[in-house]
């Protein structure tokens, strides 16, 4: 127990959390916009189950770092490219996030509000459960390969991913709101989507892009519709 006083191990734990958080936040959106399509009584149950379940499946992972890193070992080849456990994982929770967010952006943009209605009444609140476990598989995988790599010792990957997955818990309610109250805002938040779904399968096919390069991009362009929705409703207020 003498790491507890160790504060190189208490440096390793914040910089682990707040990695975590930020690694969180894409899981968090798609867990948002889908549960957005439940009615308004279901929400919150969605988006906790989806938060508890992507906490037990890294909290699974952890409890099995030799096979994780099994993972990382090639199965097979194609040329001179490798393909592992993980690069599959990556690319079909790439191909699945490419495929849902375009056909969430199609549905927002051709759609009318009518038939908005009818394909929301044909979810069921099972069926987004099964998409968000889907997505929430992928990206634990990812989560815990950086624990993994920041951190040797188990119970502090462990109590880094439970205080980040409660601090998300906290914000889920006041992110899914915003996301709702500002259309603009979800279709960013479907774009990011887009991107980290491009960047999970170029991460299988081993070129990676820095994902720090993907959440600066976005948070600009979130930062640009915040000045856009506050000069909107100064010239509404003084329009009335």
């Amino acid at each position: 127990m003498e790491w507890l006083f160790n504060p190189d191990v208490w440096i390793a734990f914040l910089t682990l959390c707040a990695l975590e958080i930020v690694l969180g936040i894409d899981n968090l959106i798609f867990i948002s916009i889908l549960a957005n399509k439940l009615p308004k009584h279901q929400q919150k149950r969605a988006r906790q189950i989806g938060l508890s379940l992507a906490l037990v499946i890294r909290i699974m992972l952890l409890f099995s770092i030799s096979w994780i890193m099994g993972l990382t070992n090639d199965l097979f080849t194609i040329g001179s490219l490798g393909f592992s456990g993980r690069d599959i994982i990556l690319i079909l929770g790439g191909l699945f996030l490419l495929i849902k967010s375009v056909r969430e952006i199609h549905e927002k943009i051709e759609n009318s509000d009518s038939t908005l209605e009818a394909n929301i009444k044909n979810i069921t609140f099972q069926g987004v459960v099964i998409q968000i476990l889907l997505i929430d598989i992928v990206f634990s995988l990812d989560s815990v390969i950086t624990a993994v790599g920041m951190v040797d010792q188990i119970a502090i990957m462990i109590a880094a991913v439970i205080v980040s997955m409660i601090i998300m818990m906290m914000v889920a309610g006041t992110l899914n709101n915003f996301i709702n109250n500002h259309p603009a805002i979800k279709i960013l938040a479907l774009a990011f989507l887009l991107m980290i779904g491009t960047a999970l399968i170029a991460e299988g096919l081993d070129f990676h892009i820095p994902k720090g390069y993907i959440y600066y991009s976005m948070a600009f362009a979130v930062f640009v519709e915040i000045i856009n929705v506050k000069i909107g409703s100064r010239s509404s207020s003084k329009a009335k």
